[in-house]
């Protein structure tokens, strides 16, 4: 490969990282093509990225952020991105090496920081962005409606006991 190549592969690893602020490392040696196919349409479909890259180009383009990641630049090594949602992106990527045993995270940079390898599990057993608002947005809610069925519980218990006494009275 010429330098010129390497070097704009460089340059556009560099403004991946840059771009995303999670990505796992994957290592991919049991997978035939046709899964790997697979796995880029099922990553693509999802608002994903996954990009096999060459150990020596990928530590230049990581250059002396992620010292930790180094020793895991060994045998054969893809980046999966995210910029949104690295939760969701652990679990895609544990679901479908659970289909066959094709996959393992060699580690990986959760929101700017070092993912160890056996951290993984721990991420994918966390809840997602979404579900963690909408159990705040629950949490903020619930004394406010209880409050409300407080002050509205003495009318509707005034409104049962006149429609009691005028039924009392119509009989």
């Amino acid at each position: 490969m010429k330098k010129e190549a390497k070097f704009k592969i460089v340059k556009e690893l560099e403004e991946a990282l840059e771009k995303n602020h999670t990505w796992y490392l994957v290592d991919y040696k049991k997978m035939p093509v046709w899964k790997m196919v697979e796995l880029r349409k099922l990553l693509k479909k999802n608002g994903y990225k996954l990009r096999v890259v060459k150990n020596r180009l990928a530590l230049r383009a990581i250059g002396q952020r992620f010292s930790e990641l180094k020793p895991y630049f060994q045998s054969r090594t893809a980046l999966a991105f995210t910029d949104n949602d690295p939760i969701a992106l652990a679990r895609l990527l544990k679901d479908f090496s659970n289909q066959g045993e094709v996959l393992e995270i060699k580690a990986g940079v959760v929101e700017g920081h070092y993912l160890a390898p056996e951290m993984f599990a721990d991420i994918v057993r966390l809840n997602s962005k979404k579900d963690l608002i909408a159990r705040i947005g629950y949490l903020i809610s619930y004394p406010l409606n209880q409050f409300l069925r407080t002050l509205q519980t003495p009318m509707v218990n005034m409104g049962r006991l006149l429609t009691g006494l005028k039924d009392k009275k119509e009989n």
